[in-house]
């Protein structure tokens, strides 16, 4: 099969996947009772490479890396909040060091971050008016922590990389735009995230563009373009959007998403690192196995392997 994207072979990029098509970690009502085996079982069914560390895993290192092992599937990243804006970066450092240790366990490289300090996404209220608005002290607290911790993961052989997120302080293109520039591009490297940017009202491919040297994680999500705009024209919070079916996978016709541009700029820039399938969405409306083989089969189209 002939690629349409260059440069994203399987020698340049691993496909992963998250367990959120399964059950959310943000939400945990969110969530039909699928087991953590029926989910890496069907993550490896699908054809993915590896995934993401949920709340159902195993907590034990050795446990987890034996079960993804035996199905082929390695771990594209753990999951660290930060709380640097709220004077809380020490219990953020101790917390941070834990992962990397976890991660050098269960082998990896890189090491997902988010501030999540002053938050609204978690909170039962409109997602759009209550995000964050950080002031130049929080930038401070938040860039200088960042490259704190970028160096502990450096300093490990690893990589810290901020994911932006609806509802917190980095939420738009220009919000990243700002802690692009104030962090050290050598120990803070961006967390790419298609379907966050797309529902802030951003353009994705202009960030990619404009970032694509900093950009060495990649999650793949697409929006429904009329719950978007239910979501900011209604003042739903971030979980009733979830459960409105805001976020969808690549391949499906109802996504506004146009990947190719995307993946092609990357490909050009020479990305290398993990494409990994993401889309919060309910497992009682939207089977998690049949989303996880549509949006593989779309990758398969796209990058001809």
């Amino acid at each position: 099969m002939t690629s349409t994207v260059p440069n994203l072979g399987p020698d340049k990029v691993s496909l992963g996947v998250t367990p959120t098509l399964w059950w959310n970690d943000d939400f945990p009502l969110i969530d039909i009772g699928i087991p953590f085996e029926q989910c890496v079982s069907e993550m490896a069914l699908a054809g993915f490479q590896g995934c993401s560390i949920g709340h159902k895993y195993p907590a034990d290192p050795a446990a987890l890396k034996e079960a993804l092992d035996l199905r082929g599937l390695k771990v594209s990243e753990p999951w660290v909040s930060t709380y640097f804006t709220i004077g809380e970066k020490d219990r953020t450092i101790e917390n941070f060091k834990r992962q990397l240790e976890f991660l050098k366990k269960v082998g990896g490289q890189d090491i997902v971050v988010a501030e999540f300090g002053q938050s609204s996404h978690l909170q039962p209220i409109p997602v759009f008016e209550h995000r964050p608005v950080f002031t130049r002290p929080d930038w401070d607290l938040l860039t200088g922590g960042l490259n704190d911790i970028g160096k502990l993961a450096a300093d490990s052989g690893m990589r810290l990389c901020y994911h932006h997120h609806m509802g917190t302080g980095v939420q738009t293109a220009e919000d990243i735009d700002k802690l692009m520039a104030g962090t050290d591009p050598g120990l803070v490297h961006l967390l790419f995230d298609t379907g966050h940017l797309r529902l802030a009202g951003d353009d994705p491919l202009r960030t990619a563009e404009k970032h694509q040297q900093r950009i060495k994680h990649v999650h793949l999500k697409n929006v429904r373009q009329s719950v978007a705009e239910k979501v900011k024209d209604d003042h739903l919070s971030f979980e009733e959007g979830i459960r409105q079916g805001v976020f969808t996978v690549p391949g499906d016709s109802q996504g506004m998403i146009d990947f190719r541009p995307i993946l092609t700029t990357l490909g050009n820039a020479g990305y290398e690192g993990w494409l990994v399938v993401e889309a919060e969405q309910d497992p009682a409306v939207a089977t998690p196995l049949k989303y996880a083989k549509m949006a593989r089969a779309y990758l398969t189209e796209v990058l001809g392997w």
